[in-house]
């Protein structure tokens, strides 16, 4: 099939198309809004060039005539969640936010409405707004400004968006809004696609900021095809245990600003409350047992000491056990077998499970010495001195190298009252009132401990 492409003008307020000109627009009553475009339609060609035909040129820009604004951002009152984003709520943007049913997602927009002082249209196609109404209550939410739409029809929900024009409409949630262009059930493929396209165009034409709230797999991604995090302007994810009361907010992507911060909240009776100084939120206040170590973690441009806690113990079975809990397993595979190896540690007939105290998720590779040190103080049963952090990466040769923001690290150690840090050698010179061990390797920092 050729593309024949046939010349048409378009309403650049209504975007009615019409086959001739004309100084006022038909549709919308608006005076020289008419501009020249193109309609392409797919015609079977009759010979091998007839699909190249005459197309109207592109309009370009020197990058020297392109100016360069500030986003208006709006504070949500928030500030953690204004952290992730860059400073607020980009005037026209779409936010998608994701996360486990039960974390805390409706929760959170809805304090988010607190501050807020243009009108916020509320979508549900999952409660009622006698639930809705309930929670707002429980939470202490004004709802002068704040109202309800229990509807699941795109083309609807764009033309109430349209018609009250709100600050921010809140979509809750994507997966049960259906378009009627598709044919396939809600929360499809097609209808993901389709649904967001939609709500991004009523976003950017009418400089009106849409929060999609998405639900997420079993992989903890969202729903639906990749292509709905490339349509959106920003994409956040509320992480955390629904059993443990902190939450963290982290940002996957940003126009509009850096993906490097995250916010953490505790979920009270009341909603969930910022943690606005999280450095010991994850430290038990008991001494240092058999197979702990305390880890300062970099979570955006946050600090925060962690105990990564490990049990060692002889399997019953033929085939020795792995499980973790907030840490890669694939990752403690091979740092056991580096411990094996280097070490000569027995661990071959040995179970072996590691928990990070607080249900916080670490991926960052300066955990990685304080996991092998845990392990080494369970295998051995003789607990690490009292006040104690490490830091490093651990190489498959057992060599252990230096990390990112060392001396941020330890600075915040030892606001909290610790005394020593097992650490990498390095170039970078670190000062503080911390004994430092710097060690080469896992038998020179076994030799500490015994």
């Amino acid at each position: 099939m050729a593309k024949i492409i046939s010349e048409i003008f378009v309403c650049a307020d209504c975007d009615a198309q019409f086959p001739k000109w004309s100084g006022k627009c038909p549709e919308c009553g608006h005076w020289g809004s008419l501009e020249k475009s193109q309609a392409v339609n797919l015609k079977t060609p009759t010979s091998p060039g007839q699909g190249l035909t005459e197309a109207l040129p592109g309009q370009v820009l020197s990058f020297d005539q392109i100016k360069i604004e500030n986003f208006k951002r709006t504070k949500t009152g928030l500030e953690e969640f204004d952290r992730v984003l860059g400073g607020g709520l980009v005037t026209g943007s779409l936010v998608l936010l994701g996360g486990e049913p039960g974390i805390g997602k409706s929760t959170l927009v809805l304090q988010i409405c607190q501050a807020l002082p243009g009108k916020i249209l509320y979508v549900s196609g999952e409660e009622s707004g006698q639930q809705i109404k309930t929670r707002v209550d429980r939470l202490g939410v004004q709802t002068k400004n704040l109202i309800f739409l229990g509807e699941t029809n795109i083309e609807t929900i764009a033309a109430t968006i349209l018609e009250h024009k709100p600050q921010l409409a809140i979509i809750d949630s994507i997966q049960t809004v259906y378009s009627l262009e598709a044919p396939s059930g809600a929360g499809s493929i097609n209808q993901v696609r389709i649904c967001t396209t939609k709500l991004l165009n009523v976003a950017k034409k009418n400089n009106i900021t849409i929060l999609i709230i998405g639900h997420v797999t079993k992989f903890g991604e969202v729903a639906g095809p990749k292509t709905l995090e490339h349509l959106v302007d920003s994409v956040l994810y509320l992480e955390g245990d629904p059993y443990h009361a902190f939450r963290i907010l982290r940002g996957a992507k940003n126009r509009f600003g850096s993906t490097s911060e995250v916010g953490i909240f505790e979920m009270q009776g009341k909603g969930l409350s910022e943690v606005k100084d999280p450095a010991a939120i994850f430290l038990t206040e008991q001494a240092s047992p058999t197979g702990s170590m305390i880890a300062p973690v970099l979570e955006g441009s946050r600090i925060f000491l962690l105990e990564v806690q490990a049990l060692v113990n002889t399997t019953t079975f033929g085939y020795p056990q792995r499980k973790t809990d907030g840490f890669d397993l694939n990752r403690l595979q091979l740092l056991v077998a580096t411990l094996s190896r280097r070490l000569g540690l027995k661990l071959a007939n040995q179970d072996i499970y590691l928990n990070l105290v607080g249900g916080l998720k670490v991926s960052e590779p300066a955990i990685d010495l304080p996991v092998c040190l845990a392990i080494i103080s369970a295998i051995k049963d003789k607990p690490w001195p009292v006040g104690l952090i490490a830091l490093g990466e651990v190489g498959l040769g057992g060599e252990i190298r230096p990390v990112a923001a060392a001396q941020k690290r330890i600075d915040e150690a030892e606001k909290l009252g610790f005394k020593a840090v097992i650490m990498p050698q390095s170039k970078e010179k670190v000062s503080s009132k911390l004994k430092i061990y710097q060690v080469k390797n896992l038998a020179a920092a076994l030799k500490i401990l015994e």
